[in-house]
């Protein structure tokens, strides 16, 4: 099988296999107790933390472990929500953010508090004088926008929408699950406040994530009880995966040290090339420039990507539709439709995403597969007239 859905998660890296399983077998001690082996496990934690801090350009404190990115996500929002109450706050978030963002900016919308949702442009990204807008309209309140699309893999100009909020007063957040480890973050060059991570999505196991909380922001724990994490998430710490998330960032910053993941970039364009250049109806979706490198979302003209996914299965390529959270729903992704894309276009999407494991002759496979699937699934479908290559830019 041809793994390229990358975006929905990742394998763990063998080396952070070999880091996590002294914590599985032997060094299995609370952190919390008092004997020199819990010391060892207490002192693997700090690691971690260090770890993923120099990831993301952060203070060691500043780095609370929790279960996933969407605990991370629902920390954040619900600790706002707290702090700056219903009556005379705003809530700002995008129209495009993944629903661990969505969902609980819904549930605050439903008893009060007042949500605005800030469009895109056709290339995907949050439109600023909007964003600008919705934080001049309101006394206070708090932002969340995320850093990287999950579907599209489209960056949001991050800087520039976290110097608006903060100039107004707003509290910001950002969903960086998606950006973290496949595109540089500093948390020192763009001054956040919060921001969430999930392990896997690059290479950590499922099951672990990262908050981090800039020093000196009020913050409520959701999870209380014995203290653990400096009081802002208790409960006994998963320590082998936090172990593990810790060598992950360890990897992830040093490929982006190296060069920025440019070989997964060059695959990346190289199997849009080959898409474009060899199979007709072709629309690459998303800014070209303002981008992770392991991302390619494509539609393909009279062609169900529901159809496009089960025969890829068949051919041994695995890809998704678009966020791995919609799957098995048969409607255009709010993505999509935030961007302008019609249902049509949007129902005949795949992502395609891709990570360091990744090697061109997969890549080339997977054309070939793709190619024989749009053959056919037009052929099925009866659809006659193929347009030119449109790529959004």
């Amino acid at each position: 099988m041809i793994y390229l859905d990358n975006h929905a998660t990742t394998q763990v890296h063998p080396e952070v296999v070999e880091a996590m399983l002294p914590f599985l077998r032997d060094h299995f001690h609370n952190p919390s107790s008092g004997y020199r082996a819990s010391r060892v496990v207490k002192r693997a934690i700090s690691t971690a933390r260090a770890q993923v801090a120099q990831l993301i350009g952060a203070k060691e404190e500043e780095i609370v472990f929790t279960g996933c990115g969407t605990e991370s996500n629902n920390m954040v929002l619900k600790s706002l929500a707290r702090i700056y109450g219903r009556k005379t706050s705003r809530v700002i978030t995008g129209k495009i953010e993944h629903s661990a963002v969505l969902r609980p900016c819904e549930a605050m919308e439903a008893v009060g508090f007042d949500l605005v949702r800030c469009g895109v442009d056709s290339e995907g990204r949050v439109e600023i004088d909007e964003f600008e807008v919705a934080c001049d309209g309101a006394e206070h309140g708090f932002a969340s926008i995320m850093w990287a699309n999950n579907e599209t893999g489209v960056i949001q100009p991050i800087a520039e929408l976290c110097e608006i909020a903060k100039s107004r007063g707003y509290a910001f957040h950002s969903d960086a699950i998606q950006a973290v480890g496949k595109t540089p973050v500093n948390v020192r060059e763009v001054p956040v406040d919060f921001l969430s991570i999930s392990g896997h999505k690059f290479h950590a196991p499922k099951g672990v994530g990262a908050l981090y909380l800039r020093e000196g922001t009020r913050f409520e724990p959701l999870i209380r009880g014995g203290g653990q994490e400096d009081g802002r998430r208790s409960g006994t710490e998963n320590v082998p995966y936090i172990v593990g998330l810790g060598r992950a960032a360890e990897l992830a910053y040093q490929g982006l040290e190296v060069d920025g993941h440019r070989g997964i970039m060059e695959l990346r364009d190289h199997l849009e090339a080959r898409l474009c250049d060899e199979i007709e109806g072709v629309t690459l979706n998303g800014s070209r420039e303002h981008r992770v490198p392991t991302c390619a979302h494509v539609s393909f003209e009279h062609c169900e990507g529901a159809g496009l996914l089960i025969l890829l299965d068949e051919y041994g390529v695995q890809v998704s539709t678009g966020s791995a959270c919609m799957t098995g729903k048969q409607q255009p992704s709010h993505v999509q439709k935030a961007m302008g894309i019609d249902d049509a276009q949007a129902k005949s999407s795949l992502r395609i995403s891709l990570s360091s494991f990744t090697i061109r002759d997969e890549v080339d496979e997977a054309v070939e597969a793709i190619k024989r699937a749009v053959k056919k699934l037009r052929q099925v479908q009866g659809g006659g007239g193929m347009g030119p290559v449109v790529v959004y830019s």
